[in-house]
């Protein structure tokens, strides 16, 4: 039942809410979904069509014994909705096939069992360019166990960003402006400024999305994107940082290890309500599983229970979560914080994978899909955020969205 309740919730944010991208596990026992491109840990989730790009989606199953699972794939377009393409018009080869990489953990108090899949294999190939859903399912279920994410780009495009301080709803303050500019030279398309779609991310965060209006300017073979206040983003805090890598050494930011039978306790360091701007060397909200030795990390990686604790008075009218690619960005009940009247401070327990971890708080509004940094981490325009856009192009009587241009950019003062 509960895993019924949780992938509707996800359903119904994605399709009446952010309707965006959203990766998730939907049961308890599956922890640690990731979506790695090319074996570089922090690449985001976009592959190249063709080549030799791979994209490999894992995740640890709690239960340590081998359950048969199957792969779903479903192109989509733009705003994550399913295309209309057929199943053979975006694969080569066949849909439902089981997951067969799969690997025991090893010397480990929280057993495990390690699933791995890997676009393309000798089953399936992706042969058009857009978003793509990979649901994980159990045997015999009709409803997804996880649901991860990514994108396939044929480019075509050049596309650029910029971004400023200087905004046009304060200076130097809080927010951060977003400029684009989409150069088409060399190919065809008829209405440029109605067929191509850029979307804008901060962070790889989906829930604060901008799909992009039309352009501000237009040249002979260029859209620009100018003082578009939909494209101005509150900028945030860097994110805090932490390690847990040793079973009994405290590492970075972490106050105290402890082993209560049967699983070891990890206790990070107090954190309290930000209000100023807090330098640090943060990767965006990623994480890199690792343990100490740095050694089949997949495998010999143990988990820990791992305590936070947000000193701060209580928000009225919404809830904090625990926020990071560790909660998948998301808004669900395992990453809501709960408020102890007696410490006076949002309190959070969860199992994480040895590794290094960013992690932010964001609160959210009763009725919304959107969380906020500015009543927790604050908004200060010195951040360093990572912005991207995704460039999509929909012909005039065509039936999907292609991914025709792709690009990032790391905004440093």
């Amino acid at each position: 039942m509960k895993r019924k309740i949780i992938y509707t919730l996800a359903l119904f944010a994605c399709a009446f809410g952010m309707r965006a991208q959203v990766n998730g596990v939907f049961v308890e026992n599956l922890k640690t979904l990731r979506v790695e491109v090319n074996g570089i840990w922090d690449h985001p989730p976009v592959v190249p069509l063709g080549g030799n790009n791979k994209v490999e989606i894992s995740f640890d199953d709690m239960q340590h014994t081998y359950v048969r699972r199957t792969y779903h794939i479903t192109h989509c377009n733009a705003d994550w909705t399913p295309s209309d393409l057929l199943e053979n018009e975006y694969l080569d080869g066949f849909n439902d096939r089981p997951i067969e990489n799969y690997d025991p953990s090893m010397n480990t108090t929280m057993l495990y069992n390690h699933y791995s899949l890997v676009f393309p294999n000798e089953d399936v190939r992706l042969k058009v360019s857009g978003n793509f859903i990979v649901d994980i399912m159990e045997d015999g279920d009709d409803e997804p166990v996880a649901r991860a994410c990514f994108s396939v780009l044929d480019r075509r495009v050049d596309a650029s960003l910029s971004v400023t301080p200087n905004t046009d709803i304060d200076q130097y303050a809080s927010h951060q402006q977003v400029s684009i500019g989409i150069n088409y030279f060399n190919y065809d398309v008829h209405r440029p400024e109605e067929e191509l779609r850029p979307v804008v991310l901060q962070n790889r965060r989906w829930d604060t999305r901008v799909d992009v209006g039309r352009p501000s300017n237009m040249r002979s073979t260029e859209l620009l994107y100018d003082h578009d206040r939909d494209l101005i983003f509150p900028a945030g805090n860097e994110y805090r940082r932490f390690e847990i890598l040793d079973e009994y050494v405290p590492t970075m930011r972490v106050e105290s290890m402890s082993y209560h039978e049967p699983y070891y306790h990890a206790t990070i360091m107090t954190d309290e309500q930000r209000r100023n701007y807090i330098y640090d060397q943060d990767q965006d909200g990623r994480f890199l599983v690792r343990n100490g030795d740095n050694v089949d990390n997949a495998t010999e990686s143990d988990y820990f229970i791992t305590h936070f604790q947000l000193d701060m008075p209580e928000i009225e009218g919404g809830k904090v979560y625990l926020n990071g690619d560790l909660t998948y960005n998301s808004y669900t009940e395992d990453y809501e914080m709960f408020y102890d009247d007696e410490r006076g401070a949002y309190m959070i327990s969860v199992p994480l994978k040895q590794g290094s971890y960013n992690y932010q708080y964001i609160f959210v509004p009763n009725g919304y899909s959107r969380g906020s940094v500015a009543e927790t981490e604050g908004c200060f325009h010195q951040t360093e955020n990572e912005y991207c856009v995704y460039v999509y192009h929909r012909p005039f009587g065509g039936r999907y969205d292609h991914l025709v241009g792709y690009a990032t950019v790391k905004y440093k003062i």
